[in-house]
């Protein structure tokens, strides 16, 4: 009998955590990109209705920048879930993993050719999960879906697990921090409705100077340009871009390194679930940052136009304007 119950839960192992009873095709997330073939990914999957099940943060010192999530019992099924995945896919190997209340992400190598993609490994794992949080009364764990990226570039992957690491402290941060981090809709600036992230009191700052450098400076002209930007940072002024051209982007790099205030605006709108990454984050966190979107957000690459380009320096021309004595 023992041995009969033993066998019925490797053979349910089996079954969902190789992707049995689901369609044998995903939507693959990127157009072209084979995800049979080797490659490192990146996924994240978040927990149906954003529901806290899987651990609790915790803090300890803020002074070394100190946070973890403790997981649920739930929780730790979902590690146990995420480890057993070779065991069904032998060509994927778990990089690492990141616990947080209501997601999940996690780096996958693939490391060689698979007959499945990487959706069915994927799905087989959430089935797993799913599996435990109904045998545990929560029902349905994982939202539908999930996102993933392809770590190809130099450097990414270290990166990304930085990323994955500082996930919690960030979580911290942005819960006794909230208004650096909350997206607000239909901000009028001038005759734009906008979107914005960070503090918002940046566009009431007196002193903004609006930074606009020709494609065409060279590289002593930019070296020029970022030294009087960063001396009107030193006195007081908050810095104002769309970061387009090499010349801005420079300024906009020292301006962080630097600690400047900073206006950004973006090309590109906030997703339903943004979050600042990396420098963006930091300056959120110090209030020294704030994000203006004119437009929705997008999942496409795209080229920027020149009507965009021209729109959105019009754009911070009218936020510099606005409260400048």
């Amino acid at each position: 009998m023992e041995e009969n119950r033993d066998e019925h839960r490797r053979r349910w192992w089996h079954d969902y955590m190789c992707g049995a009873h689901m369609e044998p095709s995903m939507k693959r997330r990127k157009r072209g990109h084979d995800y049979r073939k080797r490659c490192i990914y990146m996924i994240t999957l978040v927990v149906e209705g954003r529901r806290p099940l899987l651990g609790t943060l915790r803090y300890a010192d803020e002074e070394h920048e100190r946070a973890w999530v403790e997981p649920s019992e739930l929780g730790r099924r979902v590690l146990e879930c995420w480890k057993r995945i070779k065991e069904f896919h032998h060509e994927m190997r778990g990089i690492d993993v990141q616990l947080m209340p209501d997601h999940l992400h996690g780096i996958l190598f693939m490391t060689r050719y698979s007959e499945q993609p990487l959706g069915v490994a994927v799905n087989g794992f959430k089935h797993g999960c799913n599996e435990w949080s109904r045998n545990l009364g929560f029902g349905l764990l994982w939202e539908a879906g999930y996102q993933d990226t392809i770590l190809s570039r130099r450097g990414q992957l270290d990166v990304m697990k930085a990323y994955l690491h500082d996930n919690p402290y960030r979580l911290w941060v942005k819960r006794h921090r909230p208004e650096f981090f909350v997206q607000q809709h239909g901000v009028q600036i001038g005759d734009d409705a906008v979107t914005i992230a960070g503090n918002r009191f940046l566009l009431d700052h007196p002193d903004k100077a609006l930074v606009v450098c020709s494609r065409s400076l060279s590289e002593r002209d930019i070296d020029e340009r970022v030294d009087y930007f960063m001396r009107r940072a030193l006195e007081g002024a908050v810095l104002v871009s769309a970061c387009i051209s090499p010349g801005e982007k420079a300024v906009m790099r020292a301006a962080y390194e630097h600690g400047a205030r900073m206006i950004v605006l973006l090309e590109n709108g906030f997703s339903q679930y943004w979050k600042p990454g990396g420098r963006q984050f930091d300056a959120c966190a110090g209030g020294r940052l704030l994000l203006v979107a004119p437009w929705p957000h997008h999942n496409e690459r795209r080229v920027i136009t020149r009507e965009q380009c021209l729109l959105l320096n019009d754009l911070a021309r009218n936020i510099v304007l606005s409260n400048n004595e």
